[in-house]
């Protein structure tokens, strides 16, 4: 069964070899994963935390892991996998950089998209008094999921300073174009491709 494909699949796809192997930490309902399935045949496995979601991975044919990524990656062997996947999920994690070290001990290479803060819509937003609210960041300050908020430059500081290196990077503005100047400013939404050095 095709799902409805969303553009974000697209990117990750492009980056990702056929016949390869992908796990997708917090991998929602199993959209992505059955996209991947379907148009670069991998061979998918997906860890999800709500019981509806992991529901719905069943149904849309993905295989799936109900479990905590903080908490229950060590199910996964040293170098399982081609890929692993964060999708707009990294934000949403308390202990960053031991779930990236983790995905890194788990995958060859790691994907992760993010919401920009630094986005000028969000820097309006704050110089206003208000926590920002976007397409990227839709939740309210008192039921948002998300416990670390950063910018793209800050996600790049992290990677030099864990010895991280980025192989591609894409930077969307809220129409979905290509921010090639100042992405930090200009763009909403982050996706990157990266590996040990």
């Amino acid at each position: 069964m095709k799902l409805k494909t969303r553009s974000d699949y697209q990117t990750i796809g492009g980056w990702i070899q056929s016949g390869s192997k992908v796990l997708d930490f917090g991998c929602g309902d199993g959209g992505l994963l059955r996209y991947l399935a379907d148009e670069r045949d991998v061979e998918g496995y997906g860890m999800e935390i709500e019981d509806e979601k992991v529901l719905q991975c069943i149904s849309n044919g993905v295989n799936v892991i109900q479990g905590n990524l903080e908490k229950d990656s060590s199910f996964f062997d040293t170098g399982a996998f081609d890929y692993v996947i964060l999708s707009l999920t990294l934000q949403a994690v308390r202990h960053t950089e031991s779930v990236v070290l983790e995905m890194l001990r788990i995958g060859r290479e790691c994907i992760v998209t993010f919401p920009n803060f630094g986005f000028w819509f969000h820097r309006y937003q704050v110089i206003l008094g208000n926590m920002p609210v976007s397409n990227q960041l839709p939740f309210q300050w008192y039921n948002t999921p998300n416990v670390h908020l950063f910018t793209v430059n800050d996600f790049e500081n992290f990677c030099a300073e864990n010895s991280l290196h980025i192989m591609d990077r894409l930077v969307l503005d809220s129409k979905g174009n290509k921010v090639n100047f100042l992405p930090n400013f200009l763009g909403s939404l982050a996706f990157y491709r990266f590996k040990k050095k």
